[in-house]
């Protein structure tokens, strides 16, 4: 008897479909790379034959011929593509009981985000056992924060309702430590930490103690290195030599080595160092030995002066700054070119523009800004920390168009919530503490906004993309100003909002800052949705999942038009994960191929416009990567270096696919070395593929 007819989950009875089977097999063996349609093939003539056998009178489910694909695999001798469907299988069950638990659709988590919030998210008891699922953790977190309003005289129960809607419907979320900490006996929640560095082994080791009990709760930390005497100079102390900034660094380095940030995530530091420093060449060249220096990311702090000197060549100075004499001159741009030379083999040193970022300090009569913390999308005083969160904008496109009022709604409430943390927050120091709390600073970034633009069937590298990134960012900030406004009219503005740009411009001011675009590497995992402002990094690829097993993913959007426009073929998936591109494979209409560029199909021109756009309306600054092939040049790598200064970007970091010897994503027909299929880490969203990158 032929087949015709098989029953849903949801009891409905619809048209027996083989290609579905076939499509679903030959995913699985993409998944273990023995992507072969002649074997999908093969298994699907054989399920369909057992399926015949087996329900002569009946109606199969979808579950039976989910039990005939494994048994027709062991039978056929592909016991690890059955190990592999099986596991896929099993975890998209645990989601779909989650939701009937709930009662609700939400959370829409994807199997890898599920495999994410287990292995690092989800609280564990004294023996390892995890104890709470993905909805738990949300209203753990939903009702920490909002009890903070108790403190302000108002009512938290709608509160954390809206706090714990806005999470599960993955609409916003918070950075990490947030997710691990809210309501725990730790409770440090905040991602973002500078510390100072004074020129004495008092204050150095002082940092490197704090350092470790901001790793341990899960934040990274900034420092500016620039204030050590250089190498070689004299110690009056002991009449010896100083062994300098880079020296000193190593201890950071091997004690964040030893932390591994708790456990729950990769220790991350951001190394700073005036490029007026005498010591500035050593420190430009110092990650070009691989493993040196490895849980930091380096950045050279370039002034105006500086850009100007390099512009004609000219020499400038370097300052010693423990007696702020002149030493040496250089010529500046071959520093310049150093830089580029050294950011195109290794993807270090990034540049942050530190007098662009002072000019916008918001409180510069404190103190200017030396440092950022480990992505450099958070410029802070020394002892100051910032708490961020990320709106889903792919979660804001009702019916093909951006739901403003959605929007607008999401964003007060994300203001609310950061703003709480800030006094939910159990401090690593008191210092910091005070600090913090002075000024009191949030960052509300975007994820997904790739996404956005494919919904909106609006290319990426186009006029019309960045002038969506500005219209968006405007509203944002603009939205945020205001809540924080109404915010500070209601609780009290920031302690130090007389020494504030904002003193003159608003009646009450809660927030120092309220906008920051950050990496959002696992909470955009999470969320399903592309990495913060990035565009995608592959259409289809495998996915190496924290538990040791694979997946083959296809981004949800390209299948839904795939299947809508009748071009959907497991086949053409595999094409695809060679190497993510869908640009040279002629079955993908133009108009598609044109909304679905990778990071390495748009030029690193369009990278910087993009960081750009996003840079006029956002108080901090913008974590984006300039992700480049491999065949580019150090003179590819110095003019987005130019482009990143004159478009008053703060900073700009590049990754030269390939330069370095571990990455977290890996192009199969890129270099013939490596995989047969893109290959990306679990935790990988898009931005810096480097392993030394933390995952907010």
């Amino acid at each position: 008897m032929v087949i015709a007819k098989i029953r849903k989950r949801d009891g409905k009875i619809v048209n027996f479909n083989p290609a579905m089977i076939k499509n679903a097999v030959h995913r699985a063996f993409l998944a273990v790379e023995l992507g072969d349609g002649e074997k999908a093939e093969e298994i699907t003539r054989g399920v369909v034959k057992l399926l015949e056998e087996r329900f002569r009178n009946i109606i199969p489910s979808v579950e039976d011929a989910q039990d005939a694909i494994i048994e027709v695999l062991i039978n056929k001798g592909y016991e690890k593509v059955a190990v592999e469907y099986k596991a896929y299988r099993e975890k998209k069950a645990e989601i779909r009981r989650l939701r009937e638990r709930l009662g609700i659709e939400e959370p829409k988590l994807t199997v890898n985000a599920l495999e994410v919030l287990r292995k690092r998210y989800l609280l564990r008891d004294s023996s390892g056992r995890v104890i709470e699922d993905p909805a738990k953790m949300f209203r753990r977190v939903a009702r920490a924060i909002a009890q903070v309003d108790r403190q302000y005289g108002e009512d938290p129960v709608e509160s954390e309702e809206i706090f714990y809607k806005m999470m599960a419907r993955l609409e916003f979320l918070p950075n990490s430590p947030t997710l691990f900490n809210a309501g725990t006996r730790l409770g440090q929640l905040s991602a973002c930490f500078v510390l100072p560095v004074e020129d004495s082994l008092e204050s150095i080791f002082t940092a490197v103690k704090y350092m470790a009990l901001i790793e341990k709760s899960g934040g990274g930390v900034g420092f500016n290195f620039s204030k050590l005497r250089p190498k070689g100079d004299l110690v009056m102390s002991t009449m010896g030599v100083a062994s300098g900034p880079v020296s000193f660094m190593r201890v950071f380095d091997v004690t964040t080595e030893v932390i591994k940030a708790g456990g729950r995530r990769r220790g991350a530091m951001m190394g700073i160092l005036n490029v007026n420093h005498p010591d500035i060449i050593e420190f430009i060249t110092s990650k070009q030995t691989p493993g040196f220096l490895s849980n930091f990311n380096i950045s050279v702090a370039i002034t105006d002066e500086f850009m100007k000197a390099a512009e004609r060549n000219e020499e400038y100075w370097l300052i010693n700054p423990r007696n702020m004499e002149k030493t040496v001159k250089l010529r500046a741009g071959e520093v310049w070119d150093l830089i580029a030379k050294c950011a195109w083999a290794s993807g270090d040193p990034g540049v942050i523009f530190i007098d662009e970022i002072n000019r916008h300090n918001p409180t510069p009569e404190l103190g200017k800004i030396e440092a950022t913390n480990p992505c450099a999308e958070q410029p802070l005083l020394p002892y100051e920390s910032c708490n961020l969160g990320s709106i889903n904008l792919s979660r804001m496109i009702v019916d093909g168009k951006i739901d403003w009022e959605k929007l607008r709604e999401t964003v007060w409430s994300a203001v609310h919530f950061l703003d709480n943390v800030i006094d939910a927050n159990k401090y690593p120091l008191r210092e910091i503490e005070r600090v913090t709390k002075a000024n009191r600073k949030i960052g509300l970034g975007v994820m997904g906004f790739a996404d956005m633009l494919i919904k909106l069937r609006v290319p990426y590298n186009s006029e019309t993309g960045l002038s969506i990134a500005e219209k968006v960012m405007r509203f944002i900030d603009e939205e945020a100003h205001r809540a924080s406004e109404e915010l500070a009219e209601r609780r009290g503005s920031f302690p130090n909002l007389d020494k504030s740009i904002w003193k003159d411009r608003y009646r009450a001011m809660r927030n120092a800052t309220v906008t920051t675009i950050a990496p959002t590497g696992s909470i955009s995992i999470i969320a399903g949705c592309s990495s913060g402002i990035e565009p995608l990094f592959a259409v289809s690829f495998v996915r190496n999942v924290l538990d040791g097993t694979r997946l083959f993913e296809v981004n949800p959007l390209f299948e839904l038009i795939a299947k809508d426009r009748g071009f959907y073929d497991a086949k053409l998936l595999e094409e695809v994960a060679r190497t993510g591109s869908v640009q040279k494979i002629d079955l993908v209409p133009e108009d598609v191929r044109r909304i679905f560029v990778t990071a390495l199909d748009i030029s690193p021109e369009w990278h910087v416009r993009m960081q750009a756009a996003f840079q006029k309306y956002t108080d901090n600054a913008v974590s984006k990567t300039v992700n480049m092939p491999y065949e580019v040049t150090v003179e590819d790598v110095k003019e987005v270096f130019e482009l990143a200064y004159r478009l008053k970007c703060k900073g700009v970091t590049v990754f030269r696919y390939g330069c370095k010897p571990e990455q977290v994503l890996y192009i199969g027909e890129v270099r013939k070395e490596e995989k047969k299929f893109v290959a990306a880490e679990s935790e990988y969203a898009g931005g810096c593929p480097a392993k030394t990158c933390p995952f907010p």
